[in-house]
């Protein structure tokens, strides 16, 4: 993975079941139809370790976390994941 500058961050996605993070770093201020759009690139071009392949991806209703940097984990972190009620 290549290394992460302050203003970018590591794009963890959650699709059918399965959880990778993109190689490449993204923008951490881009906004979140841009994140959705990249993570549904990679997810129909296969380009993130540990997800499948799947050229009918949508990420329409899907969430855009954003976390600070941890002093576990050095650097920012994007999250899309699907909604998920609490308490369920």
């Amino acid at each position: 993975m290549d290394e992460i500058r302050e203003n970018e961050a590591r794009l963890n996605v959650t699709w059918a079941g399965a959880n990778g993070d993109a190689v490449e770093p993204v923008p951490f201020d881009a906004s979140d139809a841009d994140v959705k759009t990249w993570a549904a690139e990679a997810v129909r071009s296969g380009s993130i370790p540990g997800i499948p392949v799947d050229p009918r991806v949508d990420f329409t209703d899907f969430v855009v976390d954003r976390f600070a940097p941890t002093e576990a984990r050095p650097f920012r972190m994007l999250m899309i994941r699907s909604k998920t009620p609490f308490g369920s």
